[in-house]
């Protein structure tokens, strides 16, 4: 089979395997076993949609809701969402000891976008134990305050649970309705979901370089001072652009709310700081809240759709258009701004494809956040229009922040908020390209004589 008609496989692989986990776990999410009171099963399948999605936006308390056999439930689709269904196949493969094909080794190539498909289950065994040993380091601090708080067993179990959920980016918590608020001063929760958060949303393909760099320092194979300079040109730009959206984020958050008494108004300096930057690492698709999203400024909420747009990198739990992606673009304007040809950074030249690409990426995620953001508004016409954005944005970037809206509104607005988590998820472009017919869209190249238009 040709490597085009693998790559269109494997984003049917994708849509389809996001989708029947879905239906699966709705389906048991809405048995009553699972629930303490009776559910709809709209809101079962919103609940599924949300955890597979990695979002977080709920149209019920699931600590409220679901018995802990529902909550066991949720925290596999968490799981599952957040590892991905490609992962989570070749992990079952492996356990039944089945020997991975060469056409499965390309779909797992092509869904993690390598350029090369060996070594591609050891990288797969490596994401896997990466996230465990990551998870049990989160579950583990988390007991600090949960199990004095909770007592053992319901202690340990808060534990697991809010640590998988930080870190596959999902924000879905089981504490109430109020997420992280009552902790908004609590360095152990803070601190411990932040790291959470960036360690999973840099992505797994940094992991792999950062940890293989570190080892040639520690074996004294490049000297210490290059620990940043051998890093491959993919990790460079997302650790930078990561670190300034975040500093960014959180001076932005810190100047607008500093004296807003609904969200960091009556804490003190330190602890606005520290709710500040939980923000900004927050709207970059986790989800949990230690401040009343409600209560934010207009600036902030407009600013935090921005960073909920961009969201997290490739290759890891985040959603978003990705850091490289708002990286490469803004590079590239840099560059045209100055009159030059190509785009530039750390020495090395990014390929026209990529920037194709990253255009592609925007325009289409920009399109199903319009659309939506559009049918919402049509639908609550009493809602304001920045908590609609509010919304969709959290949605398609798969963030899970909400302006206490996503309960209130109609049927009709939550199956478009799903809509769009479920693109969010699996990648607009993913959804375009697969539905673009990519396994034959390549035999039809011909060239064409180029002409030049008017542009700006």
């Amino acid at each position: 089979m040709k490597k085009r008609n693998i790559r269109w496989n494997t984003m049917k692989i994708l849509a389809l395997g996001f989708l029947g986990v879905i239906l699966t776990g709705a389906i048991l999410l809405w048995l009553p076993v699972c629930n303490t009171r009776p559910i709809a099963f709209m809101d079962a399948l919103f609940t599924a949609t949300t955890a597979v999605c990695v979002t977080g936006l709920v149209t019920v308390t699931p600590a409220a809701q679901f018995t802990i056999l529902g909550q066991i439930i949720l925290l596999l689709l968490i799981q599952i969402g957040g590892l991905g269904i490609v992962a989570c196949v070749t992990a079952f493969f492996l356990i039944l000891k089945r020997r991975i094909t060469v056409r499965e080794r390309i779909v797992i190539q092509e869904s993690y976008n390598m350029e090369a498909p060996g070594g591609m289950v050891s990288m797969v065994i490596r994401v896997l134990k990466g996230t465990f040993v990551v998870e049990g380091i989160g579950a583990l601090l988390y007991a600090f305050q949960f199990v004095p708080e909770f007592g053992p067993i319901k202690g340990i179990w808060y534990a697991v649970f809010h640590s998988v959920s930080a870190f596959c980016n999902a924000g879905i918590d089981i504490l109430g309705n109020d997420s992280f608020m009552r902790y908004v001063d609590n360095p152990i929760i803070n601190i411990t979901t932040i790291l959470l958060v960036i360690v999973s949303g840099i992505g797994f393909t940094v992991w792999a370089d950062v940890l293989n760099n570190g080892k040639r320092i520690m074996e004294n194979q490049v000297p210490r001072r290059w620990w940043f300079t051998r890093l491959r040109l993919h990790s460079k730009i997302a650790i930078v652009t990561t670190l300034i959206l975040i500093i960014v984020g959180m001076v932005n958050f810190l100047l607008a709310e500093y004296h807003n008494p609904g969200t960091m108004g009556n804490l003190n300096v330190g602890e606005k700081i520290m709710a500040a930057l939980f923000q900004s690492v927050t709207t970059r698709t986790a989800g949990f809240a230690t401040v009343s999203q409600a209560a934010l400024q207009t600036e902030s909420k407009v600013f935090a759709c921005l960073l909920m747009f961009i969201g997290g990198s490739p290759g890891g739990t985040a959603g978003g258009i990705k850091t490289t992606t708002f990286a490469m673009l803004v590079l590239t304007s840099i560059s045209l701004a100055r009159g030059g040809e190509d785009t530039e950074c750390f020495g090395r030249k990014i390929a026209a494809a990529n920037i194709r690409m990253g255009l592609a990426v925007v325009m289409f995620a920009m399109t199903v956040l319009f659309a939506g953001t559009l049918a919402v508004s049509a639908l609550e016409p009493d809602v304001d229009f920045i908590r609609v954005l509010y919304e969709t944005v959290s949605a398609v970037g798969t963030v899970g922040l909400t302006a206490d809206l996503t309960g209130n509104l109609c049927r009709a607005s939550q199956m478009v908020i799903m809509i769009m988590m479920y693109i969010g998820r699996i990648g607009p472009i993913s959804l375009a390209l697969l539905f673009g017919g990519i396994a034959h869209s390549r035999d039809k190249i011909r060239e064409l004589p180029e002409r030049r238009i008017m542009v700006g």
